[in-house]
């Protein structure tokens, strides 16, 4: 048990505060049995020392998972068995998880995949963790556990393996980019000496990973505070190329990191590693991202692809873009190519970009193929020949939607349309 007091930069009321609430409150009565014992542990313990919200509670137990769904049903609160053949159970108070895993040991690994027994140890589990930072534990007295050395890693913001950092890569091969997740988030000056090495040592291992979770962490790492840093060591160690399959426009990248307010992290992938339409598509195969994922980098490089074809971008010509791109993936690439000699956009045609952004509309042509065969075009390829005229026109002139420029419209689609079915 960790001595008092904390280090100065760590909050002495946090795992106080952690232990007063409800959900966990429950929790650790319907749990407590003579002889037992269940602990609060790593990131809730971690986050409630940094004085953070903490929104993910684990807990872990030496009930056996049987025993925690009996005890948990008697009291009233929902159980539900996520993943009880490793031990996991999780509990549902007033709406929110609060996940229960029964404490393991490791009995054999291949990298990817761990094969554990139930133990009754908490330092043999808090050994079988990935970081120092991510084992302690915090008794229902309040007392906290650290037999790794967490907390005096937590206090100078250094994410250091447990035991030898090679070994913690080769059980789970995942752990390489966790490293460089949890130092962008936690960590500060330069990653720890060991566990970069180690992680440089074992690149190869990434090839072997899915690529779902090589996604997940990846795209999580892009969120962090200190992402640009960690991305750029990635890069400079070849595992960046490893990850995307290509060089990164780091520049771009910490220009959307920077950016207010804030893009998502899919738009700072794009920004990353997204240069023309087939980058997209090749990260989309490469890395299992979702439709709604792909069609987002799909988007900016699109967007991309229009503002660079453009010498100057003035204030008649945006509301063209945006509604052929969307606000969103223009602000996306404007904020990621800012400084650079192309596009060059004017003042006036960003506040237009803003004031669309913020009104939440597209413009749409105000005409339908219904608008055609009323006027006797009739159904077919002439309609769509008249409403592709139209939309070009539409385009040209700003995309405006008053009565005078739709009745504009009108007569330019009835002119090809006629014209299409002339030579038909």
């Amino acid at each position: 048990m960790m001595p008092d007091p904390l280090p100065p930069s760590l909050d002495p009321h946090g795992p106080t505060r952690l232990l007063a609430r409800d959900g966990v409150r429950a929790c650790l009565a319907a749990l407590r049995a003579e002889g037992e014992e269940t602990r609060l542990v790593g990131g809730c313990v971690r986050d409630a020392l940094l004085g953070q919200i903490v929104s993910d509670i684990d807990l872990t137990t030496t009930l056996r998972p049987e025993a925690v769904m009996d005890r948990a049903r008697a009291a009233g609160i929902k159980a539900v068995p996520t993943g009880i053949e490793h031990g996991t159970v999780t509990l549902i108070v007033d709406g929110a998880p609060h996940e229960v895993t029964t404490l393991r040991e490791d009995v054999e690994t291949d990298g990817r995949h761990a094969v554990v027994r139930f133990g009754r140890d908490f330092v043999r589990d808090a050994e079988r963790r990935d970081f120092t930072i991510n084992a302690l534990s915090l008794d229902g007295q309040g007392g906290l556990h650290d037999t790794t050395g967490g907390v005096s890693d937590l206090a100078a913001g250094r994410v250091r393996f447990i035991g030898d950092a090679a070994t913690r890569i080769r059980e789970d091969a995942l752990r390489l980019l966790r490293f460089f997740r949890f130092h962008a988030r936690y960590g500060r000056g330069a990653p720890d000496a060991e566990g970069l090495a180690a992680a440089i040592a074992a690149r190869d291992g990434l090839d072997r990973l899915s690529r779902e979770r090589v996604r997940t962490e990846f795209l999580k790492l892009l969120l962090a505070p200190r992402a640009v840093a960690a991305v750029v060591i990635l890069s400079e160690t070849g595992l960046l190329l490893r990850i995307l399959g290509g060089v990164g426009e780091l520049g771009r990248f910490g220009r959307s990191v920077a950016a207010e307010p804030p893009l998502d992290a899919i738009a700072r992938f794009a920004a990353l590693a997204v240069r023309t339409a087939e980058d997209a598509d090749r990260l989309q195969a490469s890395l299992r991202l979702s439709r709604a994922e792909q069609a987002q980098l799909a988007g900016y490089a699109a967007a991309l692809t229009a503002l660079h074809d453009r010498p100057g971008i003035e204030a008649g010509t945006m509301p063209a873009l945006v509604a052929l791109h969307g606000a969103e993936r223009l602000r996306e690439v404007l904020v990621a190519v800012a400084g650079e000699p192309r596009p060059q956009v004017t003042a006036e045609a960003l506040a237009v970009l803003d004031r669309m952004a913020a009104s939440g509309t597209r413009p749409v042509l105000p005409l339908a193929g219904a608008d055609l065969v009323a006027r006797g075009v009739p159904p077919g390829r002439a309609v769509g020949v008249g409403l592709r005229a139209a939309h070009a026109l539409w385009l040209a002139s700003g995309c405006p939607d008053d009565a005078a420029a739709r009745e504009r419209l009108i007569l330019r689609a009835l002119e090809a349309a006629g014209n299409e079915t002339g030579s038909a």
